[in-house]
């Protein structure tokens, strides 16, 4: 059986023109091993294997089946917790041998029904949800030693050959038919989602002419011709296959520094309360303002100092302030993004003083090479990316209490605006202490953003003396006309202006074009060098984000919404 034919076979034989569009319901992210219906994790000491065998009536939404190891973002929610619960609950794993539970079949990408059945925002949270879940997998790889690899039992084709692509090396079964391909342009008139262009050139260094011709022949290639062209590291045959991928594991795992006799921590469920248009977690609230299109979120610094020792974090566990705050953070952007697209605007606050959350700090740095604090570091680093990417508004709010310092600070730094009152609310709390924030080292590398740079790199790029001012001023408080000549924050005012300004800068911004203000957003936070991730964010998903409006890829003669009809996409001919 050919890839097109694999692929075909996901998609009813239906008239897709007949296809409503569906509003899915509201998604939950949490998830948890016995409630996979996708997914299987075996672990077996050093070695895990994750296979998935993709139930075709488990659908997030009615409308499709998840046939040949299709997928939708339910699928993908389960991803990514099994990739996080394989460095948080698994430390002994050194490398994750990822393969398909179907014979001849690794995984036929996202279903195509689903994609054309789906409203324009959910198409691109999806891609935006399972890019980010595929770089957490090269995170892992790169950061945490557990060395991803994917076995391709069958064929991959789409964002099954996508998945692949974000592990560390691609094992191809040699059995005559099995093959990898992008078929997304030449069968749906729209692009692989979910980096798989990029990484074809970048990653894996395929040459353009060959991932031009890779790009636009539905069925792919395979065996030598695959090897030989960088799409995958190796072809084995089925008599080979167990030993080849044991031993590549094997390999993989023995040059992993992460400990064997560590003891894992449990991702317990999360403490999450919901009351109308609140939302509340330890260390995290939301208040969402409808008429207003915003949201309040307000995080709180540690209550209690940090714990002795690396023993006394570890003990812990999810109970950990940085950790505990991470997960809320995490939970509740891809909340807000995915359920409220309409909240526009995202107003930060955090409370509780300075002085415990540069304490916290300075511990993070201190045990960084302990494999816990390093994965708790790791989470918080791509939280805040996930934050970056997130295209909404993003403003923090700095008063008197506030406890923007270090780790904390890179939130207010990953806003597009900072507003700091210089002084105190004399009317309401005259006798406060005034606001001051404070850098630490922590915003000198530790939560490096997509381009490789730090939020202090990215804000004052090619401004070297001002980047030197700031990290010249590293571990002292700063006060509001401190922070206003060091650039740290866009505007201070005393309380007569402060809450009018603020409510003016809001209104304002709630008046104007989303669309236009994505696009602003995107364009400011990424200056400088791009990188992969930049490249699959700012470029691919740009360009996606597009096509999946265009008529010739999602209208009712498009290529998306004929596939499977027997008839082709009815295409304007206009290149623009």
């Amino acid at each position: 059986m050919t890839v097109t034919e694999n692929v075909e076979t996901v998609q009813r034989k239906a008239d897709t023109e007949s296809v409503l569009t569906v509003t899915p319901p509201a998604v939950g992210f949490a998830t948890s091993p016995d409630r996979y219906r996708h997914w299987k994790l075996e672990v077996d000491g050093e070695v895990a294997t994750v296979s998935l065998t993709v139930d075709e009536q488990g659908g997030l939404v009615p409308g499709y089946e998840l046939k040949m190891n299709s997928y939708d973002l339910g699928v993908d929610i389960e991803l990514y917790d099994l990739v996080q619960r394989i460095r948080f609950e698994h430390p002994e794993v050194k490398s994750v041998v990822m393969t398909g539970g179907l014979e001849r079949m690794f995984c036929a990408g996202a279903n195509i029904r689903m994609l054309a059945q789906s409203t324009h925002a959910w198409k691109v949270n999806f891609c935006k949800f399972t890019n980010e879940t595929r770089n957490g997998i090269e995170d892992a790889t790169a950061n945490s030693g557990q060395t991803w690899i994917a076995a391709l039992n069958g064929t991959a084709a789409g964002g099954g050959y996508e998945l692949a692509l974000a592990c560390d090396q691609i094992v191809l079964i040699d059995d005559g038919a099995s093959a990898v391909s992008l078929p997304e342009l030449p069968l749906l008139g729209v692009l692989p989602g979910t980096g798989g262009l990029t990484r074809v050139v970048d990653k894996r260094h395929v040459r353009k002419d060959r991932a031009d011709l890779f790009a636009t022949k539905s069925e792919g290639y395979r065996g030598s011709t695959a090897v030989e062209w960088g799409l995958v590291d190796a072809t084995v045959p089925r008599n080979a296959w167990d030993e080849e991928i044991s031993r590549r594991a094997r390999e993989a795992a023995a040059s992993s520094k992460r400990p064997s006799d560590a003891k894992g921590v449990r991702l317990t469920p999360l403490d999450r309360k919901v009351e109308d248009d609140t939302i509340t977690y330890p260390y995290v609230s939301a208040k969402i303002d409808r008429s207003g299109r915003r949201v309040d979120i307000t995080v709180q610094g540690p209550k209690d100092a940090p714990p002795a020792d690396a023993a006394a974090v570890l003990a812990q566990g999810v109970d950990y302030w940085p950790l505990a705050l991470t997960r809320a953070l995490d939970d509740l952007i891809l909340h807000l993004r995915t359920n409220e697209p309409e909240i526009g605007i995202w107003v930060f606050r955090a409370v509780g003083g300075t002085e415990k959350v540069l304490a916290y700090d300075a511990q993070l740095r201190e045990l960084a090479d302990d494999w816990f604090v390093n994965e708790v570091s790791q989470f918080y680093k791509r939280t805040l990316k996930r934050l970056d990417v997130t295209s909404r508004s993003l403003i923090a709010v700095i008063e008197p209490g506030t406890a923007f310092a270090g780790l904390l600070l890179e939130l207010a730094l990953a806003s597009d605006r900072q507003y700091m009152l210089e002084g105190v609310y004399e009317d309401r709390d005259p006798d406060a202490t005034p606001a001051t924030i404070q850098l630490s080292e922590s915003n000198n590398g530790a939560f490096r953003m997509g381009n490789g740079l730090t939020r202090l790199e990215s804000r004052f790029w090619g401004r070297e003396k001002d980047l030197e001012a700031a990290r010249g001023r590293i571990g002292e408080s700063l006060d509001a006309t401190a922070a206003v000549e060091l650039g740290l924050v866009t505007l201070a005012l005393d309380d007569i202006d402060f809450e009018d300004e603020l409510r003016i800068v809001l209104e304002e911004r709630a008046s104007l074009s989303p669309d236009a203000l994505t696009g602003m957003e995107a364009n400011h936070r990424f200056v400088g060098p791009e990188s992969m991730e930049t490249k699959i964010f700012g470029r691919l998903t740009a360009w996606q984000n597009w096509i999946f409006i265009r008529p010739n890829a999602s209208g009712p003669d498009g290529a998306l919404r004929r596939y499977g009809t027997g008839r082709k996409g009815d295409y304007d001919l206009k290149r623009v």
